[in-house]
Formats: C-alpha cells, sequence, structure tokens
C-alpha cells in the first residue's frame, strides 16, 4: 500500500496491518515453552479478525519446498518472534521502572495493539495515555472489552494522527507537562518521515519534565546502508516467489514498503544533545541479554536497530 501524507488505515490495512503482524510475534512468544513475555491478549486481536498476511512470523507449518530451498528460515523466522518478544520485554521493563521510581504518566505513542494498560501491574494512580488513529484505538477497547479484559490502570485514549496536532490532543487530555512522564516510541519511526521524525521528538522535549524518561526502539547504523536493503529485498523477493509457487493463498508481508528512508539524526545523540542521560543499547546485544540470541551458523535477519532508554535531568 503506498504511503500518503494524510493515509489511514483500518486495522487489517497497510500500518495497522503491521501491528497485527506484531500481536502474532507476541501471541507466539506468550504460547512458547518458555516465554520471556506474557500478553493473554495477542491473540485475542488475532482471533478477532482472523487469518491473514499478519500470521507470517507465527506460523510454524511452512511448506517443505520452501524450508528445502531456504534451510534456515524457520530458525530466521523464530528470530524475530525472539526480537518481538525482546522488545516487548524491553518496553514493559521500562515503564515498569519508571512507575516505581514514582513517574504517574505513561505516553505510549502509536500504541498500536499494544495491551499493556490491561497486562502490566501498574501502581495505582498511574495514568497511561495512549495515541493512535481513531480505527486502531476503537479496534483494540472494543475487542478487549467484549473478552472482558480489565484494566489495570487508568487509560485514556486520545485518538490523534501523531503527524498532526497531537501535544494539544494530549494536553487537552488531561496530560501534565509540570510533571514527569514516561514516553515510548515503539516500532514507530521508520513509519515517520524525517521532518516528521525530528518534529515528534521536539514535541516530546516541550513537553518532558524534569525527571522524565524516554525509550525508543530506533533505526540502527545501517539504516540507509543501500547494500543491506538491496540484500533484504533479493531474499524477500526470493522468499515471497517460491511462497507464491507452493501456497499462492499465502503471502509474505512486506512492511520496508510502509517505510520511510531518510537520513535523521542518531536518537542516542539527538537526546544527548538536548539534556537527556542516554543508554544506547544495539538489538543483537539486547536479545542476547534476554537468552534470545541468534544461533551461530545463522544469518540473523531481525532487525538492526538500537534500543535507547534516557532520563532527562
Amino acid at each position: 500500500m503506498t504511503r500518503t501524507e494524510d493515509d489511514t488505515w483500518e486495522i487489517t490495512e497497510s500500518v495497522g496491518a503491521t501491528a497485527l503482524g506484531v500481536a502474532a510475534g507476541r501471541a507466539a512468544e506468550t504460547e512458547s515453552e518458555n516465554p520471556l513475555i506474557s500478553d493473554p491478549f495477542a491473540r485475542v486481536f488475532l482471533d478477532a479478525v482472523g487469518d491473514g498476511i499478519w500470521n507470517w512470523f507465527a506460523a510454524p507449518d511452512l511448506p517443505a519446498e520452501l524450508l528445502e530451498a531456504e534451510p534456515q528460515l524457520s530458525v530466521q523466522m523464530q528470530s524475530m518472534v525472539n526480537y518481538m518478544a525482546s522488545r516487548t520485554a524491553f518496553f514493559d521493563g521500562f515503564f515498569l521502572d519508571a512507575a516505581r521510581a514514582g513517574v504517574g504518566q505513561a505516553v505510549i505513542l502509536a500504541s498500536g495493539l499494544d495491551s499493556r494498560a490491561w497486562r502490566l501491574p501498574w501502581p495505582d494512580q498511574t495514568t497511561v495515555y495512549e495515541l493512535d488513529q481513531p480505527k486502531v484505538l476503537d479496534f483494540k477497547a472494543s475487542t478487549l472489552a467484549e473478552h472482558g479484559a480489565e484494566l489495570r490502570c487508568t487509560r485514556v485514549a486520545v485518538a490523534v494522527d501523531l503527524r498532526h496536532d497531537w501535544p494539544a490532543a494530549l494536553r487537552e487530555a488531561g496530560f501534565d507537562p509540570a510533571a514527569p512522564s514516561a514516553w515510548s516510541v515503539e516500532g514507530l519511526l521508520p513509519y515517520l518521515p524525517a521532518a516528521a521524525h525530528e518534529l515528534l521528538f521536539e514535541r516530546i522535549q516541550a513537553l518532558a519534565a524534569s525527571g522524565s524518561r524516554i525509550a525508543v526502539e530506533a533505526p540502527g547504523p545501517d539504516w540507509m546502508d543501500e547494500d543491506v536493503r538491496t540484500r533484504r529485498r533479493e531474499r524477500m523477493d526470493r522468499i515471497r516467489a517460491l511462497m507464491a509457487k507452493v501456497e499462492p493463498e499465502r503471502e509474505m508481508p512486506r512492511t520496508d514498503e510502509l517505510w520511510y528512508f531518510e537520513e535523521r539524526e542518531d536518537v542516542g545523540h539527538w537526546l544527548g544533545r538536548h539534556g537527556w542521560d542516554a543508554t544506547v543499547t544495539p538489538s543483537p546485544e539486547l536479545m542476547a541479554s534476554y537468552g534470545r540470541g541468534v544461533p551461530d551458523g545463522v544469518e540473523d535477519t531481525s532487525p538492526r536497530t538500537q534500543f535507547v532508554s534516557a532520563v532527562r535531568g
């Protein structure tokens, strides 16, 4: 789906479908023998929409012909589940650490199908602001209500496109810029043009009081490397062509078609320049710290991102 300046989407379309793909990864990890995370609501969302392209990375039953041609594929797909699990654990821990330190406002930008307001053990008096497009927020809330899920904090849904004036909407929803807050930027930045990326952090800077915290999943240093992008695209095209032959009804997602490959400042560097004490952890290091590293001899195709956590002084 081609991106446009003011595009919108249903949960099963465009950027919305990527939220379902992440939910599929979280469901697969939750249902595994030794789960790193617990997200009982991920499967609820998948059941609500049925089968689709979003189930690719959580699918264990790949055709034998595909595995014969790509013998590392099943391990590489498990690596993607491991990446999603590690990412989720990182942000879960970030929010709980901030809340235990007395930060009573959490802001989840582009919240998608994140269910932290329902599943994390938030301290009393915590308010979680979820920002996303109206159709995404409506689907999440209505699906979990039908399932009987109960909130574990004060949740405030802020229906707004992050390319528009979301700070005004956030303040109108009750957010207090004078009090410390905890912010997450997860699974978002590649879907923003470089100018919108810069504006996002400028707006956070204007709203985050001293003592605020932020956690970011940021593009890695090879984000604009043409060779890396070419190898990724060639591999995806090869697997898609094989799948089209053996199981034409099944499609492999191409999320990179929704991304903006534009130069942007390193997030850790930007935060450091603006008065934040930042720690940057490359994704392979983060995954290894959770015991989810890629086995030796296997080409690692998980995203080469950086996980940034910072406190504003």
